[in-house]
Parts: C-alpha cells; structure tokens; sequence
C-alpha cells in the first residue's frame, strides 16, 4: 500500500485549484440513470470513487464515456463523463459492488422510478457508524413502492409507477433526500419534501434534473416541491466546486502559515467553516478567482464548535479542524452530532503530540506549542487529511499508512501540496 512522508515546517505559499465535489459527482453520475439520453457531466474530479461507480453504473448496461482535458486545459482541469444510460440491462446492484462505496444504494431511487422495479444490495455499516438506509425506503414507500427486504437485498417495486406524496423526514439525511428528489421526479403527481437536506450539492443535483426537463422547486431549503414528468431528456451540468476540498486546504493554510489563493472556490458554499477559520486567526478573503486563505504572524485561536446539517459546520470538515485546533494557543471543543465513531483520528493525532480528551460526543483539545512527526495510520477518509494537515505543522518527518482513504476524495493532493511548498511525498508499497 502506498504511504505518504512529511516533513513539516513549511508555510504554503501560492495557488490550489479546486476540484469538483465528489458529494455531487457521485449523485450526477446516479442520475444519469434517470433518462435514456446521454446526461453529459463537466467538471468531475478524478477519485476512486468515481471510478468505482463508473464500475458500479457498467454492471447496469451503462456506457461511460471519459473525456480528459483538451490540449492548453489547465491540469486540473477536471474531466467530462458522458453517461448513455439508453439500455439498462440489469436492475440488480449486488452486494460486492455496494458494500464498496455506500453512494451507490442510491441507484435504488431512478432504477424503480424508471424501470419500475430493483434490487440493491443493503450497503451494511462503515467506520463511522451504521448510516442506516430506513429513511430512503419510506420515502420509496411513500411514493407508493413496494419494498421487501430479503437475504441482505432491498428489493423494490413499483410496476404500475410511482404516485407524487408528502414525504417528511424524521431527521435531516442527504442521501435520503437525494433518493426522494430521483424518484419524485418521474413520478406521477406533486411530491413534497419535508425537513429536505439543504447541502448545495442536492441544489446541484435538483438543478441538473431541471436542466433535463425536471420540474422541481426549493431545492437549498427544508421543503422541495417534485412535479414528476413522464421522461427525462439529456443535458449538460458542470459539478459544482468541492466545499470540503475548499475548507480541508483553507485549514491547511491556517494551520501552518502563508498565503494561497484557492481558485474556483465558493466562499456560499461553506461560510459557516469559513467564519471558524477566521475565528481561529487566518484571514479570509473573497475574489473573482476564488478564496484567498492568510495567516502570517498571528498564532492559532481556540474555538467551540458544534457540527450541523447545512449551513451549520461540516462533519466532514471536523477532523481537519481538530487537527488545526492541536496548536492553538488554549482550549478548543468539537461535538460531532452527525456520525457516530467520527472521532478515530484522536488517537493517530495523539502520536503527533496532540493532547485530546473524549467525553462522548465531544472533544476537548489543548492546544500544544509544538506537534512532532511520527508515522500515523489513516483510518477513513476526512481522518486521513486531517493526519497531513497535522505533519504539515509537525517537526521533523511524519510516515502516514493507508493512504488509499485520500484517494477516494482528495485528487492530487500531493502535487497541489507540494506546488505551493510543503515537502510531501508519495511512496510506493
């Protein structure tokens, strides 16, 4: 397995393009599904997710097609899927393709929509907790599907079509509300989505299925209205740009000094984070180009923070700020309220000298003058950053294992690291 090496000590200086969100891509590319035109998509990042769903849509009959960047494209240019979902030949998604990548249940939703029937493997749990799938299959339920469950597979129906109804949500869940918008959209009649998600990339989502003839409305707050139509047709979409690569490089910057221009970056998309990053002492600005992240001379503030649902603070920015709030001069606290066992990179942290005490959900950190290099395991994939945002800040070098978590969110991360000054290496084997 490939490792990456440290050194730290260097303040980044320069620019970081950012690439499309993984969290939209993966949905876009489901939604796909939903039309038998071509559904072309801009902007995607390259990430073994990705990769793995292209997998995951082929076993489905569908055709991918991936262009690269044209000749004077910027190499980060992100590529563009075509996705020709004309014949689906196959309305089974088995377990050993779900149980690699939990996104891809979500094909549930414009398999049944469309086709009036599927069977898709339960995704079982994960290493941040069990993220059960009940909250989609009432959904399903409610639009009028017929769902049993049977040797580990969901098997759902709908052979006369899905009929428009108010679907409210117990909680807030992204995936749920994702599999509710696919599924209201070629129904027959008004679906109304209660406490939706209002994450911007199910507005993303809600947005491309307008652009192929969708007719969906509120998408961003806690009610969606569905007018589903008989078909949908083709379109092009561009991902929106990565919120969490956004906030995951800005605590990079905060975390060990200097001054690099975020480019592409959307400050909307993540104003809550942004607001602690200023609290913790970086400065933040807002351009044409993107965001620019600053922090000379001033030391690390500690802060008090509490993850939420959209617009409040990211889960998946937590552990890249615990990793931040190591060094700051005083006492931090982070509760983690949307995943259980979210907080298994405090004991990696831990090794680099980080002082972290756990009292349930929440984390109490204090600050310490001076974190130093030590080799690390990465244990998914938010933890796996936040262990290279603490080497950054680290004396001496720091050896981080597993780094195959990195490769399913973050693309290149090495390359755009080291291109504004880190001394960061990946190591084969």
């Amino acid at each position: 397995m490939d490792r990456i090496r440290v050194v730290g000590g260097n303040p980044l200086n320069g620019t970081i393009p950012i690439s499309g969100a993984k969290n939209a891509a993966l949905p876009l590319m489901i939604a796909g599904l939903l039309t038998d035109e071509k559904l072309v998509l801009e902007n995607v990042p390259r990430l073994a997710d990705v990769s793995q769903l292209q997998r995951i849509l082929g076993n489905h009959g569908i055709d991918i097609t991936v262009n690269g960047k044209r000749r004077g494209d910027d190499a980060y240019a992100g590529q563009t899927l075509e996705i020709d979902a004309r014949v689906i030949v196959d309305t089974t998604a088995p377990y050993e393709l779900v149980s690699k990548m939990r996104a891809s249940f979500w094909v549930i939703a414009p398999l049944l929509a469309r086709m009036g029937e599927a069977k898709v493997s339960l995704p079982g749990g994960c290493a941040i907790g069990t993220r059960p799938v009940d909250f989609h299959l009432d959904a399903l339920r409610a639009l009028g599907a017929e769902i049993e469950i049977d040797a580990g597979y969901v098997i759902a129906r709908a052979p006369k079509g899905l009929k428009g109804a108010r679907i409210v949500f117990p909680k807030v869940s992204v995936g749920a509300t994702h599999t509710a918008l696919m599924a209201a959209s070629l129904a027959d009649g008004e679906t109304i989505i209660e406490n939706a998600a209002r994450e911007p990339e199910i507005v993303d989502v809600a947005d491309c299925i307008n652009a192929m003839g969708g007719r969906i409305e509120g998408q961003g707050t806690s009610t969606i209205r569905v007018v589903g139509v008989p078909r949908l047709k083709g379109a092009r979409h561009s991902v929106l740009p990565d919120r969490i690569e956004t906030g995951t490089y800005a605590m990079a910057v905060a975390m060990t000094g200097g001054d690099v221009l975020l480019s592409g970056a959307r400050a909307d998309l993540l104003e809550s984070a942004l607001d602690t990053l200023r609290e913790a002492g970086a400065e933040v600005s807002v351009s044409n180009e993107g965001l620019r992240v600053k922090r000379n001379g001033a030391g690390i503030s500690p802060v008090t923070v509490t993850t939420a649902p959209f617009p409040g603070f990211p889960t998946d920015l937590q552990a890249q700020l615990m990793a931040l709030t190591t060094r700051a001069a005083g006492t931090s606290r982070i509760t983690e309220t949307i995943f259980e066992n979210r907080f298994m990179h405090v004991q990696e942290l831990a090794r680099l000298g980080a002082r972290i005490h756990l009292d349930g959900e929440t984390a109490t950190i204090e600050g310490v003058e001076r974190l130093k290099g030590a080799p690390v395991m990465a244990t998914d994939l938010r933890a796996s950053v936040s262990l290279v945002i603490a080497a950054l800040a680290a004396e001496g070098e720091s050896m981080i294992h597993r780094v195959y978590h990195l490769d399913r969110g973050f693309e290149r991360l090495e390359e755009k690291l080291s291109a504004c000054g880190a001394e960061i290496e990946r190591l084969a084997g």
